[in-house]
């Protein structure tokens, strides 16, 4: 029985989520997780170019794995006759741009599993293992969303995000710079963590955000960057049809932009430093990982903050 009465809580829209259909857990490694016992799978091939975190669930359940590599078009360079029954290969939407590589792949490769934690508005394919991360996109501290038809019988415990607030409460009060390592701390807590079904702090505040606007805003803001900026991009992309992408990746080999950028308020992370030393420095995923720039193109940003990044890398 629901109290009534008494102190006011976090006021918040009263909406639906934009995967309401999907298993809610509280991170997208534990939806990885969940999917590889689930399933039964032995041995794991991912890509080389992803972040170091996609391992924990497979020493934790103690699996074989192989890294892959990908072509400038971020397409896997693998031979899927080698795929056993018991074998399964994960693909990364990197940047959210590469859904036309997501549909190639479900026509050649078995036991796919798609990894959505870069594309969070683009839906799965039907019958394809497929997870998200909400965090990557808006302001919440961990959750996942999973679809698969695969169940495990566990009970798991509801998450709790009361101590994982604090990079988000002290960035509204204090700024980014003060409050950058909370935001450290809170990545670090989602480490060794048991899959828990979603907290409830972390639902409600997806059930109250508005997906269409910020769905377009992230769109335009994109097509902006890329219109100024594709001819200096190094990076190909197949076509326009994005669906509000994570970052507009740009790839340039000149200079240090990375440290020009930060050095004028432009923060953009790397994608992923742990891809230097798993690669050789010839490697494309190398090169990726120390070039690419993740521009932001997120929905608390318009035309203004858009032309203030083109006339720094134009």
């Amino acid at each position: 029985m629901n109290p009534i009465g008494g102190y006011f809580e976090l006021e918040l829209r009263k909406g639906e989520e934009y995967h309401k259909e999907a298993i809610r857990l509280n991170s997208g490694r534990n939806a990885f997780e969940y999917i590889l016992r689930a399933r039964g799978f032995k041995k794991v091939y991912l890509p080389l170019f992803t972040c170091d975190v996609m391992l924990e669930p497979i020493n934790k359940l103690k699996l074989e794995f192989e890294l892959y590599h990908i072509n400038e078009h971020f397409e896997p360079l693998f031979d899927f006759n080698r795929l056993g029954d018991k074998d399964t290969f994960i693909y990364t939407n990197y940047f959210g741009i590469n859904n036309k590589v997501v549909q190639g792949l479900v026509n050649i490769c078995p036991n796919l599993i798609v990894d959505n934690s870069q594309a969070f508005f683009e839906m799965p394919v039907k019958e394809i293992d497929t997870f998200y991360s909400p965090r990557k996109f808006f302001g919440v501290p961990d959750g996942a969303y999973l679809y698969t038809d695969a169940s495990l019988n566990s009970e798991f415990d509801v998450d709790k995000s009361l101590d994982r607030l604090s990079h988000l409460l002290g960035r509204i009060e204090n700024g980014a710079e003060e409050s950058y390592t909370f935001f450290l701390q809170n990545d670090k807590s989602l480490v060794g963590q048991p899959i828990k079904f979603m907290s409830n702090f972390t639902q409600n505040i997806l059930k109250s955000i508005d997906y269409e606007t910020i769905a377009k805003t992230r769109t335009d803001n994109f097509n902006c960057l890329h219109n100024a900026l594709g001819s200096l991009n190094v990076l190909e992309f197949y076509n326009d049809e994005w669906s509000a992408p994570m970052v507009y990746p740009f790839l340039s080999y000149t200079g240090n932009l990375r440290s020009h950028l930060i050095d004028n308020k432009i923060y953009v992370s790397q994608y992923w430093p742990n891809v230097l030393e798993w690669s050789m420095s010839d490697d494309l995923e190398y090169k990726f990982a120390k070039y690419i720039l993740p521009l932001p193109v997120d929905q608390r940003y318009g035309e203004i903050e858009m032309k203030r990044i083109i006339e720094l890398l134009s």
